[in-house]
């Protein structure tokens, strides 16, 4: 089961920086140029982490903010995270469970 958020980040980052992220994440990343939920006119980037390895959604979400750490002079103003899959729905749950409920 993964893992899946975004942290704004309060300008538009660089490719060098988008690189640097990469990097210093073991999740898969993407970047996207958004507008501060705040204040339309001021350019952020959105980066979409996709965490298939970090145990805990709270450990992913630590990892994508010690990754964006590692960037000089930038912070996080937003954090969005979507409804994750609960453990019942991301695996099967097996037959003997099943028939053992009915009893």
């Amino acid at each position: 089961m993964g893992h899946h958020f975004s942290l704004i980040l309060q300008r538009v980052i660089t490719e060098q920086e988008s690189v640097t992220l990469k990097e210093k994440s073991a999740a898969n990343v993407s970047f996207a140029s958004a507008a501060l939920p705040t204040d339309a006119t001021v350019s952020v980037t959105r980066v979409t982490f996709e965490d298939d390895v970090t145990p805990t959604l709270a450990e992913a979400i630590e990892a994508g903010f010690e990754a964006v750490k590692s960037i000089p002079d930038i912070s996080i103003p937003g954090l969005s995270v979507p409804a994750q899959p609960s453990a019942a729905e991301a695996d099967e749950v097996p037959a003997e469970v099943t028939e053992a409920s009915r009893s």
